[in-house]
């Protein structure tokens, strides 16, 4: 008896041995990085090189290839499939069985092995009591004037439709829309701007290997129409001039870590063609296979490769926008990856009224960061379907786009500006920046207030203009006047009472503030000409 019970353990031991499983594999170094550092088009495009440049960001080893003969070895490996690769993380995704995977270890330039099941690496979750693959249950994470219609209000909310009326509308930005398909978007009519103009650049559909991505899913096509659709009187989006690349990273059909793999190439693939923005309606907690399923506790910006893609693209000069998730009202309320990465813009949704939306995922991340990081609409938002009909559809699937459109906006206004900028300009402009939550996080973003804020450290640099700084302040706002200017700053609260006054000069022009509360007030700056705006004291 106790033969055969030694036999049967030989048996179950064995068949864990066999069961197929992704991971992934990193290697020690890249051998002929000298000579792609020295011979930059070979690559990333001049476009992206140019982005670089201007946002004084070298070039590193986390931008060159990775060693062919190093894959060629792994593909040629007993039993070994590659499912995608990433030249940040100098890694291939694999799956194979057990035995197979763990044989990889023997080459002499692996140096790590990471297996998508938590429980098989060192220090790593015990797995869970039963690793049967479930069901899918796929959740996605969903002076000029326009004659805007339906999306009005997801526009003026974020006072988008005062940059449009300035003519600024994305021109010069390109960006970047990674989802799981865009089905109509070549045929129907809310895209024929984008199609006659040739502002949809090219894209790739990765889970199929192919460049037909106006297949697979709905959904890249509603978030696509936020950004880049028009139909006037009933939708314009918020960046209708960017150029845009479009990527299917996502298979609806099962959920799988090797879509986070994907996500990192379209990534890459968006750094190479010399992106502004990308923007990634996409999330990923819980897996098909409960043992590669990611916990909250995971969510700490830079553990998984997802989030680890976002934060190197961001440190490539591209604004990361990501939806924070749809999961507000479930049993795991908080953000999943890649929302939860240190570079991402992360965006919650809210409904007409700014109120936040129930379904709303919330923050913060696990290591206790402000999550979401901002808000728009995305309760009702307006959208286009594949057909080409205006309707309304909900998620943070929509307010993560609605916002990265108004990104390139703002950013096509001031096209000097970094992508760590970029950001800080957005949150330091929402309402809530003083007084964050954690379910709307900084709050709604006022791109006016965003734009003149940046206007005005220009004109600081310049030396020609009046301006306030910094906002926000902590104990002091300061005005800069030209020379010989003087007059009276008056202060409100937002309930306009006038709060404070005084008399400022060139030589006399800063007022204490440490005395107020936290929050927005409003200044008037009267002489022989006025100046309004907000200031923010945190």
């Amino acid at each position: 008896m106790k033969k055969f019970y030694f036999i049967l353990l030989l048996v179950v031991a064995n068949f864990g041995y066999s069961q197929i499983e992704d991971a992934w594999v990193y290697f020690s170094n890249k051998p002929n990085s000298a000579t792609f550092l020295a011979n930059p088009l070979t690559m990333l495009t001049q476009r992206s090189l140019d982005r670089r440049a201007a946002q004084n960001i070298p070039l590193d080893i986390t931008d060159v290839p990775i060693e062919q003969t190093y894959i060629d070895q792994v593909t040629n490996a007993n039993g070994i499939i590659i499912m995608a690769s990433s030249k940040w993380m100098n890694a291939l995704h694999i799956r194979g069985t057990l035995t197979d995977i763990q044989a990889l270890s023997s080459l002499p330039f692996v140096s790590t092995i990471k297996y998508a099941n938590h429980s098989l690496n060192p220090g790593g979750r015990i797995a869970q009591k039963s690793s049967e693959i479930r069901p899918v249950n796929k959740q996605l994470d969903t002076q000029t004037t326009y004659n805007y219609g339906g999306s009005q209000n997801q526009i003026e909310m974020l006072n988008g439709h005062l940059l449009h009326q300035q003519n600024y509308t994305g021109q010069g930005k390109i960006i970047a829309v990674l989802d799981s398909g865009f089905i109509g978007v070549n045929t129907a009519a809310p895209f024929q701007n984008l199609i006659t103009n040739n502002q949809i650049i090219n894209g790739y559909n990765f889970p199929d290997r192919n460049f037909n991505y106006y297949t697979r899913h709905n959904h890249g096509t509603m978030v696509l129409s936020t950004m880049g659709g028009f139909v006037d009187g009933q939708l314009v989006g918020t960046a209708p001039s960017s150029r845009y690349y479009l990527f299917i990273t996502e298979d609806v059909n099962s959920e799988n870590p090797v879509e986070e793999s994907y996500w990192v190439e379209a990534a890459e693939l968006a750094d190479y063609y010399g992106a502004d923005v990308i923007n990634s309606s996409l999330g990923y907690s819980v897996y098909d296979n409960p043992n590669y399923s990611h916990q909250y506790d995971d969510m700490i910006g830079n553990k998984t490769f997802a989030s680890k893609g976002a934060n190197m693209a961001f440190s490539k000069g591209i604004v990361v926008v990501v939806s924070a998730g749809n999961s507000g009202t479930t049993g795991e309320p908080h953000i999943s990856t890649p929302a939860d990465a240190i570079g991402a813009l992360t965006i919650g949704a809210v409904d007409s009224a700014e109120a936040y939306a129930t379904f709303s995922s919330i923050g913060p991340s696990y290591d206790n960061r402000v999550k979401p990081d901002v808000c728009a609409k995305g309760l009702n938002a307006t959208v286009s379907n594949t057909s080409g009909t205006i309707i309304t559809a909900s998620g943070t699937s929509f307010s993560g786009p609605i916002l990265a459109g108004m990104a390139a906006t703002f950013w096509s206004a001031i096209p000097n500006l970094t992508a760590q900028q970029v950001v800080n300009y957005i949150r330091q402009s929402a309402d809530l920046y003083a007084t964050p939550t954690i379910y709307k996080g900084y709050g709604i973003p006022d791109f006016q207030l965003a734009l003149n804020s940046a206007l005005s450290l220009e004109e600081i640099n310049n030396d020609n203009a009046f301006s306030v700084y910094p906002n926000p302040a902590e104990n002091q706002i300061s005005f800069h006047l030209q020379y010989n200017q003087k007059g009276t700053v008056y202060l409100y609260n937002t309930l306009g009472q006038n709060i404070l006054s005084k008399e400022i000069s060139s030589e006399n022009n800063s007022i204490d503030i440490q005395n107020l509360s936290n929050g927005i007030y409003y200044y008037n700056f009267d002489a022989d000409k006025s100046f309004q705006g907000k200031i923010i004291k945190k």
